[in-house]
């Protein structure tokens, strides 16, 4: 063997990355995308214009703004708060890295409740924090023994979803409240879909509750996933907090500029709620009509649905439709996720779906 021969092809990854396959949704030419809780009306299209000329004339040959204070100072006008109390992110999923990487780590402990987004336990693992996964109840509810479960677990973060993805629930303000005041974590309440239903936000506990993170994103209702811009409101020492981990001039200046935008035409970005809500109550009345179908009630842009079957998510493909496959899934047995589209996306997926089952149209 010569020196050459023993000489390592490659670096070996971490011990508890071995194993790992990296996270993502399916993306699939068809003709109905339904998997990835996408707005499906792209957005208006007079800011697009706006986007363009504003894009043209920035700077692209300088940094940008590293405390993208314009951004911010448009996010606390939303929010009612000060400046140094929000703080963006290249989607939320960035922010929920930052706070683990902050808070988190080795020799503390994160508890995130199941089933719910399935990233939190990946981003704990990649901000080596040790996670407990917590079933919810057989409603997907937080109940007094699954409160009582995760105070137990003396955890230094606390993740939930409201509402909670893929069920579609949104958590009590009594469950935040109780979180808080038994345990001495962080409690991170990620709202990616609260703004279709905003009336359920956690906001109003941020004066009272100061361990509590809002997490918001404008993938969701703001129809900029391509965007990749998240951000969180809390108090400002947690702002401070994440500085000390976010990487230099980390939000582009055109990430800057969209969300600003976007901020400034917020009525006509969210004006599609309505009816994004009427076609979802208007699919799970009709699933909900399907022999051995069970349909989760859901104040987001997505349904749950239950059939008992692994096969359903592979016929709908077949047919053209993509949804999420949670058929394997621990406490999801037989499910499937499927994003509310355009009246005309929805039809097809339920047409589709009625020829699976073997039910008759309509």
């Amino acid at each position: 063997m010569t020196a050459d021969d023993a000489t390592p092809s490659r670096v070996p990854v971490r011990a508890e990355l071995d194993d790992v396959v990296p996270y993502g949704a399916p993306q699939a030419d068809v003709a109905v995308r339904l998997n990835t809780n996408e707005t499906a009306e792209p957005p208006p299209r007079e800011f697009l214009a706006a986007a363009a000329a504003r894009i043209e004339a920035l700077d692209l040959h300088r940094y940008p703004d590293r405390e993208h204070v314009a951004l911010r100072a448009a996010l606390a006008r939303r929010h009612n708060c000060d400046v140094d109390q929000v703080w963006a992110a290249n989607g939320s999923n960035e922010i929920l890295l930052e706070l683990l990487q902050v808070y988190g780590g080795p020799g503390r402990q994160a508890v995130v409740f199941r089933p719910s987004y399935s990233m939190y336990p990946e981003l704990c693992r990649t901000a080596m924090t040790p996670v407990i996964e917590i079933d919810l109840d057989d409603d997907f509810a937080y109940s007094a023994d699954t409160i009582d479960a995760a105070c137990a677990a003396q955890p230094d973060v606390i993740i939930l979803a409201s509402p909670n993805n893929p069920v579609g629930t949104v958590v009590d303000a009594s469950t935040v409240r109780a979180l808080h005041e038994r345990t001495a974590a962080l409690i991170v309440v990620d709202e990616a879909y609260i703004d279709f239903a905003p009336e359920r936000s956690m906001s109003p506990l941020l004066e009272t509750l100061p361990r509590l993170v809002l997490v918001r994103t404008f993938s969701k209702a703001f129809r900029l996933a391509g965007a990749r811009l998240g951000y969180l409101v809390a108090r400002p020492w947690v702002v401070d907090d994440v500085q000390k981990v976010r990487l230099p001039y980390h939000l582009s200046a055109v990430t800057q500029t969209i969300g600003e935008l976007a901020l400034a035409n917020e009525s006509s970005f969210l004006a599609h709620r309505a009816e994004v809500a009427a076609e979802r109550d208007c699919l799970a009345s009709a699933l909900a009509q399907l022999p051995d179908v069970e349909v989760f009630a859901s104040a987001a842009n997505f349904l749950l649905v239950r059939t008992g079957r692994d096969d359903v998510f592979h016929e709908l493909f077949a047919r053209g439709v993509l949804v999420r496959d949670f058929a394997t899934r621990p406490r999801l047995t037989g499910c499937i996720r499927v994003t509310i589209g355009t009246p005309a996306e929805n039809a097809a997926f339920l047409a589709a779906f009625r020829e699976i089952l073997g039910a008759p149209t309509t």
